[in-house]
């Protein structure tokens, strides 16, 4: 930590600090008292995790001293227990050993919400760690490139310099797999959701030839009967997304949920309720097309005498 922040030129220092925070990162269970293990991941740190993890904020409580963890505000999700048996003045269980829950931290965007942060000499004397796990550095003038120098002339380390989110990425490549099935899963789902649809239009639509018919012996153009029907598909389809959008709104908008390696937090964004409204629009025009085609095809007597 101390050799990349005097060799590598032209990182931050906010009041003066340079931002360059040594970090040990461990997964391991914990526990609340009388709760059952969950397993977390844990990051050792010092006051310096604060300069380049720029997103997090203390809500409460103050940072975790000799004996004391701080908590992400999604660490409760994880053991699916209320918020308040996470606060400040609480225990924490690792192993046999006892944290008192120092403070509770959010980091809006990022994946940390969900981490207990414990003093990284406390960490590492647990885990009997006499190495970091990874040094993170928050460049201001510098260039990756620096870094990237930096570890190159490392020949007594294992060093390797790699962009955040370039990590993140690496890292997301694991979880390709389940993102195929999850995509397959949803259009196998669409699928039966359009055919059940097209049914039901289609079954709508066969009742209502005989009375397309007689519009059409009053002087209605078949155009004119196909933009009718079009509009009533339209306006049922929209009335549809509405009250999607509103029950994802009430029931999905900002739930946490947690996986694995963390939690989540669902957001529905205005990206997300366009491309809802033009898919609602698509399929209220274009899959009313084949059904109303087929209600206006008949001729005149044959739709007449149908039932």
């Amino acid at each position: 930590e101390a050799a990349a922040a005097t060799s590598v030129a032209g990182l931050a220092s906010p009041l003066g600090n340079t931002a360059a925070s040594g970090e040990i990162i461990y997964m391991a269970p914990l526990a609340i008292p009388g709760g059952q293990e969950k397993p977390s991941l844990l990051r050792g740190v010092t006051e310096k995790a604060l300069l380049v993890h720029h997103r997090v904020r203390v809500l409460e409580g103050t940072f975790p001293r000799t004996g004391e963890v701080m908590v992400g505000r999604l660490m409760h999700r994880r053991f699916g227990v209320p918020a308040e048996d996470f606060f400040p003045g609480k225990t924490l269980l690792f192993g046999r050993d006892e944290f008192r829950i120092s403070g509770v931290f959010e980091a809006s965007g990022t994946v940390l919400e969900s981490e207990a942060w414990f003093d990284r000499n406390d960490l590492a004397t647990i885990t009997q760690r006499d190495s970091l796990s990874a040094v993170y550095l928050r460049l201001d003038k510098a260039e990756f490139d620096d870094a990237h120098v930096f570890t190159l002339q490392r020949n007594d380390l294992e060093l390797s310099a790699i962009p955040e989110d370039q990590y993140y990425d690496k890292l997301s490549t694991f979880y390709a797999p389940i993102r195929v099935m999850i995509w397959i899963t949803a259009a196998l789902v669409a699928a039966g959701a359009l055919f059940g649809g097209l049914n039901t239009l289609y079954a709508a639509f066969a009742s209502r030839i005989r009375e397309m018919a007689s519009l059409q012996c009053i002087g209605y153009t078949r155009r004119a009967l196909l933009l009718s029907l079009i509009q009533e598909s339209l306006l049922a389809t929209l009335s549809g997304s509405l009250l999607a959008f509103t029950m994802a709104l009430v029931l999905l908008d900002g739930i946490d949920i947690p996986f694995s390696l963390g939690t989540f937090t669902v957001e529905l964004t205005p990206s997300i309720i366009l491309i809802g409204l033009v898919t609602g629009i698509a399929l209220g025009t274009l899959g009313t097309l084949p059904p109303a085609l087929r209600c206006l095809q008949p001729a005149l007597p044959v739709a007449l005498r149908s039932s």
